[in-house]
């Protein structure tokens, strides 16, 4: 289990840099000179690379590489990010940016693999649980702490200990990580198959709309708390860390309710339905004072972190030993183009002037046009293409809202 807490270190790093960007847009624009719709681009550029690269350049490389793999994007994702933090423009940082998204979504497709092959299978379950808990632990921990060093040094400070980190799982896995066996090769064109399943495609396209609205809103955290429309916070920390408190919680306690119920959709509906008034409670309470934003800000992280686990739990149920695994990764890439969809037109907001008061209403649209197509799309797709009795879904894996 040691070499799976490595790779658990470099998911961690992953997490980290995935979301910590967003606290740190206003440093990054002064520091540039730019506005922050523009500085938010280099989310938008970190996440769509990833959607991108996890599906395709998962799918290119060799299936009896795939330890040359791990290590070239681990490579990749610490030499993008010390590239950030010695950026000397905004598009030089974009382009950076998009490298370090690359390299994260082919690590962590791959860091999976790597995790299940390296113990017995008694023990798969624990240790595909340290990858994804190392990735959300970075999220939830590494974020403030991010932001903390930022605020006391400089922007460029945390991108160098996302370098550091990086580096030390790098190392580490290259003295240590032995050959890994061959995994199945999957071809892009069984990928497409999979996403023409109706009942993929719709829960899927619930993924994507549910990212928009949580984690594009997510990107724009701070800019939208300094507005006086949701009372001018200027210290972002205790926000950030109630978010990710709420992550902690509602990832905790999804997993045996998933367990309990036979039709993990219908937590779906409940889970998006609370994001929809955690959302629209978000605007109202911040515009009375912050400090009563803290609750809805909370509710929003939970359910935002609880919602895949039913539907990876669902998307398995749904495709079986039928490529599973392929639906869930499809899911994975849904959720960082839905924020990179969310970003870019977060960003759009901010250069048309509007006040970021507006976000949190657009999010909660977004996360009600998710909730309607969970009830339309996904429920009828399970009618037409019912589960079969014998079809018993895996127990699914938490990682990110």
């Amino acid at each position: 289990m040691k070499l799976v807490y490595l790779l658990g270190l470099g998911a961690f790093a992953l997490g980290l840099d995935a979301y910590v960007t967003a606290g740190l847009l206003p440093s990054i624009a002064d520091d540039f000179d730019s506005s922050v719709s523009a500085t938010g681009q280099m989310v938008t550029a970190f996440t769509l690379a990833y959607a991108i690269a996890s599906p395709i350049f998962a799918t290119l490389l060799s299936a009896s590489r795939v330890r040359a793999g791990l290590l070239a994007s681990l490579a990749v994702f610490a030499l993008a990010n010390a590239a950030s933090a010695v950026s000397t423009s905004l598009t030089f940082l974009l382009v950076t940016r998009a490298f370090a998204g690359v390299g994260a979504g082919l690590y962590l497709a791959l860091a999976a693999a790597a995790a299940a092959s390296l113990v017995d299978r008694e023990r798969r379950g624990r240790a595909l649980a340290v990858i994804m808990g190392g990735m959300s632990s970075g999220t939830v921990l590494g974020v403030p702490a991010g932001v903390y060093i930022a605020e006391h040094t400089s922007w460029r400070a945390t991108l160098w200990l996302v370098t550091v980190i990086g580096a030390v799982s790098f190392v580490g896995l290259a003295v240590r990580l032995p050959a890994l066996p061959a995994t199945e090769s999957v071809t892009l064109r069984q990928r497409a198959q999979v996403v023409t399943d109706p009942r993929v495609a719709s829960i899927v396209g619930v993924s994507l709309l549910a990212a928009i609205a949580s984690l594009g809103l997510y990107t724009y955290f701070v800019p939208v708390m300094a507005t006086g429309a949701m009372g001018g916070v200027e210290t972002i920390t205790p926000y950030l860390w109630a978010w990710g408190i709420g992550g902690v919680v509602g990832s905790f306690l999804i997993g045996s309710l998933v367990d309990r119920v036979r039709r993990p959709a219908t937590l779906v509906v409940g889970i998006l339905a609370i994001l929809v008034v955690a959302l629209l409670a978000f605007r109202l309470a911040a515009s009375i004072t912050p400090l009563l934003a803290l609750l809805p800000i909370a509710v929003w992280g939970a359910v935002g972190w609880a919602l895949q686990v039913p539907q990876q739990s669902d998307l398995l149920a749904a495709r079986s030993e039928r490529g599973g695994p392929v639906a869930v990764a499809l899911n994975e890439s849904a959720l960082y183009l839905g924020s990179a969809i969310g970003s870019g037109l977060g960003g759009v907001a901010f250069a048309f002037g509007w006040s970021g008061s507006v976000l949190p209403l657009w999010a909660a649209g977004f996360a009600a046009a998710a909730l309607l197509l969970q009830l339309t799309a996904v429920r009828a797709a399970a009618v037409k293409h019912p589960v079969p009795a014998t079809a018993a879904a895996p127990a699914a894996v938490s990682e990110r809202p």
